[in-house]
């Protein structure tokens, strides 16, 4: 009978669906859901990662296997390989100072890590922690035109150069099953409390000595007495802006004079819209299938949008990465690189940085073993011919 590994030596470690079934078995219910599941019925959920499924990879024959060229230039920078760690938020639930592992493993790389506005760690605290970091920071629109212009004021004192603003979560989602591990808000049921205790790593690496963290960027806004999960929660709950529009953006635009990319992008009418804007870049992603369930598959839509793009801006995409040919795929269809989130995650929660480099470094040897094996000695030789629709062959020998 075929089963993952359960013993603790990451190099033991072999796909991000072990680093899954690691993690799940380390953290309490309640994290587990709140990490892995999606919305409502789950079907964009299941629709990011199905519409990698459904591509395959052509192979060309006789070309010697030389280690491929994995780089790729983004922004003025050469990256080592095709990808960043994306912005997550309240990522403390998984490992005490998680922001700053996260961070320390994308850095010792050479890859970009992102900062989410609803972190544990602040800007300035992550900075001090890995000062070497390439900084993104992910903005949600704030209500209080003072608290965002500071939030913007703080990200480029310690260096930020590139804003992603998240466009779709202005209403939150209808998380049923982790709402489902709540007896009220913020109040856990017996059940999963039990289980709570059931876990004594997470307990460890989580809640000693301090208990559950506040939000460190939204911390300086609130009163001493609110500087606690309570209160960054309240805080984000009433602060979400939720008239975010294109007029908005533009303002946004004006304010931000470094790189800025509009993340939660599914329809090419909005990439021709923030081309007018003059944007550079948007991030095809649908929140992780945590948002509007029934929502194009990230990778479905990039299909459909960078013909638009192509040129224009930079196309990013997230949202059901799992393995390195997942990035293969992403890129031929027509991506600059990809965002990685509940990979890095699984890993964090296992092992902290050492288990977000393993993530990295699981998905870094399978891009390089299927560019070998798919005879491709470049990313930058990748495009549509390098895929095929499975599902089309399918349908024709029915």
């Amino acid at each position: 009978m075929r089963r993952f590994y359960t013993g603790s030596d990451l190099n033991r470690v072999h796909s991000i669906a072990e680093l899954a079934d690691m993690a799940r078995r380390r953290v309490p219910y309640f994290v587990w859901e709140y990490l892995s599941g999606g919305a409502e019925a789950e079907l964009t959920l299941k629709d990011n990662l199905d519409a990698f499924s459904a591509y395959g990879l052509h192979a060309r024959a006789m070309v010697p296997c030389h280690a491929p060229d994995t780089s790729r230039a983004l922004f003025g920078k050469v990256l080592p390989m095709p990808m960043l760690i994306g912005p997550t938020g309240y990522n403390g639930l998984l490992h005490r100072d998680a922001d700053i592992h996260l961070a320390k493993a994308a850095t010792a790389r050479g890859l970009p890590f992102s900062l989410s506005t609803a972190s544990n760690t602040s800007l300035e605290d992550l900075v001090a922690a890995a000062p070497d970091v390439d900084l993104w920071f992910q903005l949600y629109a704030m209500r209080d035109p003072a608290v965002q212009k500071n939030l913007l004021q703080r990200a480029a004192a310690v260096g930020c150069r590139t804003l992603v603003l998240t466009c779709d979560a202005m209403v939150l989602g209808n998380r049923e099953w982790d709402r489902r591990s709540f007896a009220r808000p913020r109040q856990l049921t017996w059940r999963n409390k039990f289980d709570v205790v059931r876990h004594p790593r997470w307990l460890k690496q989580v809640m000693w000595p301090s208990g559950l963290p506040g939000m460190g960027n939204l911390e300086p806004y609130l009163p001493p007495s609110e500087r606690n999960p309570l209160g960054s929660m309240a805080f984000v709950g009433k602060q979400m802006d939720t008239l975010l529009d294109w007029d908005m953006l533009a303002r946004l635009r004006d304010q931000w004079g470094e790189r800025l990319l509009l993340k939660g992008v599914l329809h090419p009418a909005d990439v021709e819209r923030a081309i007018a804007l003059g944007l550079d870049g948007v991030v095809v992603s649908n929140h992780g299938g945590r948002q509007l369930d029934g929502a194009l598959g990230s990778l479905d839509a990039l299909a459909a949008i960078a013909p638009q793009a192509k040129g224009k801006l930079s196309l990013l995409l997230d949202g059901g990465i799992r393995r390195g040919s997942d990035i293969v795929k992403a890129l031929a269809l027509g991506a600059d690189a990809v965002l990685l989130g509940r990979s890095t995650l699984y890993g964090v929660a296992v092992a902290g940085e050492d288990g977000a480099g393993r993530a990295l470094d699981v998905l870094t040897e399978e891009l390089a073993r299927t560019m070998n094996l798919m005879g491709c000695t470049h990313l930058n030789h990748l495009d549509s011919d390098s895929v095929f629709e499975r599902r089309q062959i399918g349908r024709a020998h029915v």
